[in-house]
């Protein structure tokens, strides 16, 4: 197996899990608010805004959970095509979290999607808001048990290697590892940022075109407060996993600091550039010992450097800078937030009264966001490397053995420009839908 070939199959990899991964957080974001919409919309006396909100953003989150469950069948399909011997390795632990993550897809999503979409003029309103916490439950589920295999990845836990095999002891522990509540956090801050940019841009576009404030003020400032709790769950999440990384991931931690030399003072480079060749950071601005909380320690009280993990490190400089990029790009989301709802307070979060130049600029944000989510999953995937299940299986041991480097990059250009067509029809289909609004259809009445 050449350093290529491994190299392009992780690429693969994270090009379908991150493109499902985009769909998912919003899916979850926009399942949640949804529910607010329809449970404010039942309110006596309710302005008209809250129920067109959820008449329109029903159909944004019609077409993210159709596109994060196609999404899915790509990444099944690589771990039996591109890592057919993982699953022999950790099927004791992955078969219960992957049928997880199926029943609770069909039992919750798809059994009440159709109510929820359809059933809005045949059920009592009571009856339909039961539908729609319904879903936002089986959102959360499949979302959950998703995580919880990721995490696992991470800090294995509940389950011993047996013969090259992992046996599950306790599958409670397997599935709440040290690295779940962190994990998971990170997943409900990038769902807040991802979906109220969206409904944000959107709302701004249509408060532009319309001159409607009352209708798309309701969603944009609801999408304000989501933003601003996703930056802060944000920041305190990548802060977590730092920390998480220095008590279970070592490799990963030093990575992170770019910390070459063991027991030196614990200085982290905040920015700047490590130079994997000569182990030493370029062009560094360097905060004088700030990693005492991040850096891994030894046995005798020793900061542990990258000089400990040779041969088995993270590409530093790829777990380095996607893991500042994620942090860099939600910083910049938040403080766009605040100074929106700072700016929009007197009057009235009316998106229509919003200047022009912060059009673009939600935008852009919106753009970042995207990034943000792929930096994020960067950082974590590419953390982990050589290993595919810390410390124990390595990605070299599980991955398909006679494949040819230009075949994996003929199908990840395949991959990269299916997901462009994709990613270029959701937008379309969601501008589309802004601009001409929602059609309500006649129901045809019998003739006399």
């Amino acid at each position: 197996m050449t350093h290529t070939t491994l190299w392009l199959a992780q690429i693969q990899f994270f090009s379908a899990f991150g493109f499902m991964l985009l769909f998912l957080v919003l899916e979850f974001g926009l399942a949640w608010a949804l529910l607010y919409f329809r449970i404010m919309a039942m309110r006596a006396h309710a302005p008209a805004g809250w129920l067109a909100a959820y008449r329109f953003w029903v159909r944004v989150f019609a077409l993210a959970f159709g596109l994060s469950f196609a999404a899915g069948l790509p990444v099944l399909i690589q771990l039996g095509s591109v890592w057919p011997h993982l699953l022999g390795k950790v099927g004791d632990v992955a078969g219960p979290l992957l049928a997880a993550i199926i029943l609770s897809t069909f039992v919750f999503k798809s059994c009440f999607l159709g109510p929820m979409l359809f059933g809005a003029r045949r059920l009592s309103d009571a009856a339909h808001a039961l539908a729609v916490f319904l879903v936002a439950v089986g959102s959360s589920l499949s979302s959950f048990f998703v995580v919880a295999l990721v995490s696992w990845m991470h800090t294995p836990s509940g389950a011993v290697l047996i013969n090259g095999q992992y046996v599950v002891t306790h599958l409670r522990q397997v599935v709440f590892n040290p690295a779940l509540p962190w994990y998971a956090t990170l997943f409900v801050a990038l769902s807040l940022l991802m979906s109220a940019f969206l409904m944000l841009a959107v709302s701004a576009g249509q408060g532009l075109r319309n001159r409607a404030g009352d209708t798309y003020a309701p969603v944009f400032r609801t999408a304000l407060l989501m933003a601003v709790a996703g930056a802060v769950l944000h920041v305190f999440a990548l802060g977590g996993t730092a920390q998480l990384a220095a008590l279970y991931q070592p490799a990963k931690a030093a990575a992170l600091a770019a910390y070459w030399e063991t027991g030196a003072s614990p200085d982290v480079l905040l920015f700047g550039w490590p130079d994997a060749s000569a182990s030493v950071n370029r062009f560094g601005w360097v905060w004088p010992g700030g990693g005492a909380s991040w850096l891994p320690v030894d046995g005798d009280g020793n900061w542990r450097g990258l000089d400990q993990f040779s041969g088995m490190t993270p590409p530093v400089a790829l777990t380095f800078w996607s893991f500042r990029l994620a942090l860099l790009v939600g910083v910049a989301m938040g403080l766009v937030a605040l100074w929106l709802a700072f700016r929009m307070r007197r009057k009235a979060y009316d998106p229509s009264l919003l200047p022009a130049r912060w059009h673009t600029m939600l935008k852009v944000m919106l753009l970042a966001g995207i990034l943000m989510v792929l930096a994020t999953m960067a950082s974590l995937q590419f953390g982990l490397f050589p290993y595919v299940v810390h410390e124990t299986i390595t990605l070299s041991e599980v991955v398909v053995s006679v494949v040819s480097p230009w075949m994996l990059l003929a199908t990840n250009l395949l991959f990269w420009a299916v997901y462009a067509g994709l990613l270029a029809g959701f937008v379309y289909l969601v501008r589309y839908v802004a601009r001409y609004g929602v059609i309500p259809v006649t129901r045809r009445r019998r003739r006399a």
